[in-house]
């Protein structure tokens, strides 16, 4: 059983950045796609960017050219650099490992920004 830890939420101003690092308890090289989910009071969990295994990353729109997602297999972390931020990006950022027939889900970290 793989386990993963978020960390580096905060509480930002809008035009900020923040760094977020999802470290995993075991090597991720075998698992396929990484990804970073959000999910804002009273919303659903909604994806915000993957990369796999091979390092193929996408974003959803509302991030896309904000966010960038990123791994290193050798340091068992997914980083989700996120800079221009925005009061909309308000939420509990999860770390998501998939590899079939597992899923596997952090605790998630707490990204306030301010207006």
């Amino acid at each position: 059983h793989v386990q993963l830890a978020e960390s580096g939420g905060g509480l930002v101003q809008a035009g900020g950045s923040l760094r977020l690092s999802c470290v995993a308890s075991t090597n991720i090289f075998s698992i396929n796609t990484m990804a970073w989910f959000r999910q804002a009071p009273g919303k659903q969990r909604e994806l915000v960017a993957t990369i796999t295994s091979g390092g193929s990353t996408n974003y959803a729109g509302a991030v896309k050219g904000r966010f960038t997602i990123s791994r290193d297999n050798a340091k068992n972390t997914v980083w989700l650099q996120m800079n221009s931020l925005k009061p909309e990006d308000t939420a509990v950022y999860y770390c998501r490992g998939l590899s079939f027939p597992y899923d596997y889900w952090g605790q998630g970290t707490q990204v306030t920004v301010s207006s």
